[in-house]
């Protein structure tokens, strides 16, 4: 595989003459560089006018490699040939090396270029490339590649400290101008210096910080650094990009706005965006953007592009660069969802803060549908991206990500409501594709014993080097030493926590339930974020039951469900068939045909079947009333089809068999009342799991334990069910 690099461009506030004489200082050795051992001239010209000048050396290299490499390879030192092409007259100085020793195995070649800076003439940039080939090298290669690459990474850091030496060098010499070309005198040799204590403005040498610049500034935004040495570290960020020639990224602009990275991170993130910028088609992703992606796969070029393609798409897709603008949040996601941003912590990060055990998850997820809260959630983080932006001015130093204070007080059974859940990790997928390195630290209060349980769940979804930044404090440990006076400032403790800051967070409760969508506003939902719904819905009627069944190939799964009776009671059955059901027969009233007068719903149990025989019972029947919540559970014994029924509660209950009368047909064609709405969720889990959650969950103290009261047995299966049954306001 080629390696390839590619330098951020590096500014020296200094004339191109000037530079160029710290340049030659480097040869023919150079006492700062130990591997570079020797430099011998092979070939020189210049031309008529002395304009231009060529020079090609032969330089000898002590390669830092293990004794038995060098023996193996029979050789002390790689030689490289270097041609310098000086163009005096357009001021610039273009430098082409490649390998002379095993060149027939290993390809390297690299260039770079000294120009004259595009706003201010007095200034000189530098660039360079490089590329490195391994075709084979004595059953060596991975070896030779990691040598060579952290050989060039430590001379190409050595580069800038070289030039800046010599440099202040020349300086202590008294030694600030040269002469530039001109063709009266062209007869004069560059190295020829003009020796001056001030700059003279009859020379052309006017002083660098008077040079007025373009207003081109990127963002908009200002910088606050400052000078180092004789290397350009401006005092604005207009400054900065104002000597970045063709919208190319300055090393010191990196520096200051996206942090201190190796020569190899800085390739990788020049190269991406110059990627981005010849072939993607909208909006770019600003620098620190695209240097999250590259940090979430360490620096994996080809990975990061691929993610980074991947988010791009979604965001133009789903217009998630307007969300700020254009996404307003529905008056109970301010009531009831406890979350918002407060101030920030001792590092300058953006502090958010979720008091996720008072929040009513279901509540929430019923109210606004799983979009909406997506959408909310999606809206935070762009938030978030803007005030580490904002931060980043403040503090003066780099801000990429946020800090989150996640309290757990009140955490109990009602938060492991298993749709909940599902939506919570389908939110956790989303952003963990799409906003990369952008949790600094995620400090979690208040643990309670139930936690685990949903650590469990949520954990295997988050990336490993993501879950490195979780601190996790059970009880009041928060409050001493090593807890959150060392990440927050006492004076913006939250006052919920025990500090003097008032916290604009809302304090949750409850979601009232006439708050919920209904089943017709679910089914008509249309932006979509996910490509699938939690929640399905149906209507059952007078003799037109809605089933739906699940197939198990594994004996001793475990088939779970959560439903709400939304309008109407229903009685609900559990049963079992080693035949398949036929092809559902949607919309119609049961055996008759008769379509219904709206709403999902489907038979699959035969009118030719035989209780008893075709199919059986596993679980009682359960009566479920107007505006309960049912969760449960029934671990089956068999391989097979498992049929899971709502069926119209009728309160004489004269009939005990499954056809339905002709008058119940003719009623529901005539009364509405006669029609039940149910919105449910079904799941299948491997038993051993499941046991372990649930295990987990009957030893908690919490008002929810009543998860596991409720175990039948049946007389036909013998095998074991568990329903429970929530009132209206617990859930």
């Amino acid at each position: 595989m080629v390696q390839k690099y590619q330098s951020p461009v590096r500014v020296y506030k200094h004339p191109f003459e000037l530079v160029m004489t710290a340049y030659e200082r480097r040869f023919p050795t150079c006492h700062l560089i130990p591997m570079f051992v020797a430099s011998d001239i092979v070939n020189e010209e210049t031309s008529e006018d002395g304009s231009t000048q060529k020079i090609e050396r032969r330089c000898a290299l002590d390669v830092d490699a293990p004794r038995l490499l060098k023996r193996i390879a029979g050789v002390d030192y790689v030689y490289f040939i270097q041609k310098n092409t000086l163009n005096r007259k357009e001021r610039t100085l273009h430098i082409e090396s490649h390998n002379e020793t095993f060149s027939n195995r290993v390809v390297v070649h690299e260039t770079c270029c000294y120009s004259v800076h595009p706003e201010n003439e007095d200034w000189t940039c530098f660039e360079q490339t490089a590329s490195l080939d391994i075709k084979s090298f004595f059953g060596f290669e991975s070896t030779v590649e990691k040598i060579a690459m952290k050989q060039y990474a430590s001379s190409i850091k050595k580069g800038k400290e070289i030039i800046e030496y010599y440099l202040k060098e020349l300086d202590d010499e008294g030694i600030t101008h040269m002469p530039r070309w001109s063709p009266s005198s062209h007869s004069l040799p560059l190295s020829s210096p003009t020796s001056l204590s001030t700059n003279q403005p009859e020379l052309g040498i006017v002083p660098a910080d008077s040079v007025p610049l373009s207003a081109d500034a990127k963002d908009g935004t200002s910088q606050d650094a400052k000078q180092d040495s004789n290397m350009l570290q401006n005092d604005s960020l207009a400054e900065i990009l104002a000597g970045t020639p063709e919208d190319k990224l300055d090393a010191d602009y990196i520096k200051r706005y996206l942090g201190d990275l190796t020569p190899l991170q800085e390739s990788c993130l020049i190269r991406l965006r110059k990627w981005l910028q010849e072939t993607h088609k909208g909006k770019i992703p600003k620098d620190e953007h695209i240097l999250r992606f590259l940090r979430a796969r360490d620096f994996n070029m080809d990975k990061a592009r691929e993610i980074l393609c991947q988010s791009l798409t979604w965001r133009k897709q789903h217009q998630v660069d307007y969300l700020l603008e254009t996404w307003s949040s529905p008056q109970v996601l301010q009531d009831y969802y406890t979350g918002g941003w407060h101030h920030h912590d001792k590092d300058g990060r953006p502090l958010y803060i979720l008091r996720l055990g008072q929040m009513d998850t279901k509540g929430l997820v019923r109210a606004l549908g799983e979009e909406s809260l997506l959408r909310h959630v999606l809206s935070i983080n762009e938030e978030g991206l803007r005030r580490c932006e904002e931060n980043t001015k403040v503090f003066g130093r780099p801000i990429s990500c946020w800090t989150c204070l996640v309290d757990l007080e009140g955490l109990n059974m009602r938060h492991l409501w298993r749709p909940g859940v599902k939506a919570l990790l389908r939110i956790i997928e989303v952003v963990e594709a799409n906003y990369p390195e952008t949790l600094g630290r995620l400090l979690i209060l208040r643990a309670p014993r139930v936690f685990p349980v949903l650590w469990t769940l949520v954990s295997p979804f988050i990336d490993e080097n993501t879950r490195k930044k979780f601190l996790i404090y059970a009880g009041n440990d928060y409050q001493g030493a090593g807890g959150l006076v060392d990440y927050i400032d006492k004076e913006i403790i939250p006052d919920f926590l025990g500090g003097e800051c008032m916290c604009e967070v809302p304090e949750g409760g409850l979601v009232p339930k006439s708050m919920y969508r209904t089943a017709e506003e679910v089914e008509n939902e249309d932006i979509r974020l996910w490509t699938e719904m939690i929640y399905q819905s149906a209507s059952i009627f007078k003799g037109a039951p809605h089933e739906i069944v699940i197939e198990i190939i594994d004996a001793s799964s475990v088939i779970t469900w959560d439903f709400d009776m939304c309008k109407g009671d229903i009685v609900f059955n559990i049963y079992h068939s080693k035949r398949a059901p036929q092809v559902p027969r949607k919309d119609t009233l049961g055996a008759h045909g008769i379509t219904s007068p709206g709403g999902n719903n489907v038979q699959l149990i035969d009118k030719s079947w035989t209780l008893g025989q075709d199919y059986s019972m596993v679980e009682s029947p359960l009566t479920c009333k107007e505006g309960e919540s049912v969760q449960g559970s029934h671990i089956t014994r068999w391989p097979g089809f498992y049929i899971l029924q709502w069926k119209f509660h009728n309160m004489a209950a004269c009939s005990a068999t499954n056809l339905p009368r002709v008058d119940d047909v003719l009623a529901t064609l005539q009364v509405s009342s006669h029609k039940c709405k149910v919105m449910y969720y079904t799941e299948v889990l491997g038993s051993e799991d499941f046991r372990g959650s649930m295990t987990s969950l009957e030893s908690s103290h919490s008002g929810f334990s009543q998860l596991s009261a409720a175990t039948t047995n049946s007389n036909q299966s013998q095998s074991s069910s568990m329903i429970s049954r929530f009132p209206p306001i617990r859930l």
